[in-house]
């Protein structure tokens, strides 16, 4: 059986830095993506999201690498991955989870790229 890699993110701009965790994901078993649910991105991004779940949902669940998409809150737990069969969440740069260790995998972050960096870009060309 497949281990099952679970991924967390908002996905409120979806970049190529998102899509190298995915991938990496991948290469370890089916991969579930936490994604935030808007009340969570308004409560520690301090907005809401260009787009609501549902179409974040979409988006996510459309991309090549991810099996499955599960509502999640900002702060994974072990709870939470029990919850969902999860062997091991895999992350990109710092977390601020509370998993244990052994059950995390810490990636380095894509240089250069950030959702917030993208809406910073925006705001300055409009």
């Amino acid at each position: 059986m497949s281990k099952r890699i679970m991924a967390d993110m908002s996905a409120t701009l979806i970049h190529h830095g998102h899509i190298r965790i995915l991938k990496a994901a991948s290469e370890l078993g089916s991969v579930v993506v936490a994604l935030t649910t808007d009340e969570e991105v308004q409560e520690h991004k301090g907005y809401l999201p260009e787009l609501d779940y549902s179409a974040r949902r979409e988006i996510v669940e459309a991309i090549r690498f991810v099996d499955e998409v599960v509502p999640s809150p900002w702060v994974i737990t072990d709870n939470f991955l029990a919850e969902h069969n999860i062997d091991l969440l895999i992350h990109g740069g710092e977390s601020g989870n509370t998993v244990s260790a052994e059950k995390q995998l810490t990636l380095p972050r894509t240089e250069g790229i950030s959702s917030s960096e993208l809406r910073e870009r925006i705001r300055r060309a409009s």
